[in-house]
């Protein structure tokens, strides 16, 4: 081709050297817009929103609409470690959706740290409830002596702001808040997580601050697991005293230490489908949600198997709720940054099997 542009002069030389500009030029968008497609084709689903990195989506239908409670990841320059440093956000955006293809709003912050008088640092996964004309916002954050506790916020409006309590819950510790509200109208809290989460600090109420960075340690005895408590009707307080969310396995024995793939981490969930309750949550460091049944909101419950395989990233946290008859998960990956911390949350279908299983979700296409 140059060769030829040698012999050429005035106008043609223009315009071929134009021509072969404009080739370069298409064959690089096309190159690109390739490379692109083959990208999001690897995933099952993709992004909800771009413009802020989010994660850890709860998601609740009110009023008709579905809002969407999830972490706001941000680079705060922490280098990464095992205890989640890295992991350091400032507030919550708030996120809705008329229908679950439908355009996300920012509802932009519904809740910032520096308006939680006793906080001191990493707001993590929060929930939310409404009861009797008022939305709740629960979150776990450190405290001024760097311990987890979960605090709660509330607000006339489900997209907010949100106004938080003076102090935490009395009674609370630990991580990741789920409130499940049942069919009777009486509201439950599932909270706790391993290794960062600190649920393996905390022994008969008291915190040691010098305790296990990771787990129990006990291999051979049953595994640390969540935490439920019975919230009171003012939906601030717990009803109660803090009790263990127990999962056993089909031979009616608790999960132990060792069975990482299938003991509690973090992340806890529960939905209701067909009278049964479902406990759901993270296996974390090998990276599977996981399923138990009960027929109580106490539990115990019998472990179904793993329902959705590891998502790109290290963390997974979900929810699921059911939106006109049809139920979906909503989880996280690490598709728009490739970075652990700055995650994005995406939605799916999701199907419960004929036997009241979940059936396997592959958030990762082969």
């Amino acid at each position: 081709m140059m060769r030829n542009i040698k012999k050429l002069s005035g106008l043609a030389l223009v315009m071929a050297l134009a021509v072969t500009s404009s080739c370069q030029q298409n064959a690089k968008k096309n190159t690109s817009e390739t490379a692109d497609t083959s990208k999001k084709s690897k995933y099952l689903s993709q992004p909800l929103i771009s413009e802020i990195y989010t994660a850890d989506p709860s998601a609740h239908v009110f009023n008709g609409k579905i809002y969407i409670y999830p972490s706001h990841d941000i680079d705060a320059g922490v280098p990464e470690n095992d205890n989640g440093d890295h992991f350091a956000m400032n507030d919550y955006h708030i996120l809705s959706m008329d229908s679950i293809n439908g355009k996300v709003t920012d509802h932009g912050v519904g809740l910032s740290i520096k308006d939680i008088p006793w906080a001191g640092r990493q707001l993590w996964a929060p929930d939310a409830a409404f009861k009797d004309g008022t939305y709740y916002l629960y979150f776990p954050v450190k405290d001024k002596q760097d311990v987890f506790r979960i605090g709660v916020a509330t607000a006339k409006d489900p997209a907010g702001p949100f106004k938080a309590e003076p102090k935490p819950i009395e009674g609370s510790f630990s991580i990741d808040p789920a409130v499940f509200t049942d069919t009777d109208g009486s509201s439950y809290m599932y909270f706790g997580g391993i290794w960062g989460g600190q649920l393996q600090r905390w022994n008969n109420g008291k915190y040691d601050a010098n305790g296990s960075k990771t787990d129990s340690q006990k291999e051979n005895e049953p595994a640390l697991t969540a935490k439920i408590a019975k919230l009171n009707k003012d939906m601030l307080t717990f009803d109660g005293a803090v009790k263990d969310v127990v999962i056993l396995d089909q031979n009616g024995k608790p999960l132990l230490t060792k069975d990482h793939d299938r003991r509690f981490f973090e992340g806890a969930w529960m939905h209701k489908y067909n009278g049964k309750y479902y406990f759901t949550y993270s296996t974390g460091d090998t990276h599977f949600l996981a399923s138990a049944i009960g027929d109580s909101p106490f539990g115990p419950f019998k472990y179904q198997g793993t329902f959705m395989n590891p998502v790109q990233g290290w963390t997974t946290h979900h929810s699921i709720v059911e939106v006109k008859g049809k139920w979906y998960i909503f989880y996280h990956d690490t598709q728009l940054s490739n970075k652990t911390h700055l995650r994005n949350i995406k939605v799916t279908a999701l199907t419960h099997n004929p036997d009241g299983t979940i059936a396997l979700i592959e958030p990762m296409k082969k």
